[in-house]
């Protein structure tokens, strides 16, 4: 678990190893929020990132008979 210090203008660094795992670049957008009284910082990846990620996926949705 890495820990990182809050600077006089609020800002942290994150350490090197999470940035390279999730492969975060500078100007990078993130979303920041609180949840459950901690704090959230998460990347925020275009759609066209997620092409492919459901290839496979079932998308025959079985209907009611009195929806059809």
């Amino acid at each position: 678990m890495n820990s990182v210090k809050v600077s006089p203008k609020y800002q942290i660094v994150i350490p090197r190893e999470i940035r390279e795992s999730l492969n975060i670049r500078p100007g990078e957008a993130m979303q920041v929020f609180e949840f459950d009284g901690r704090i959230e910082v998460v990347p925020v990846r275009p759609l066209r990132s997620l092409r492919g990620r459901f290839k496979g996926i079932d998308t025959q949705i079985e209907r009611d008979a009195d929806r059809v």
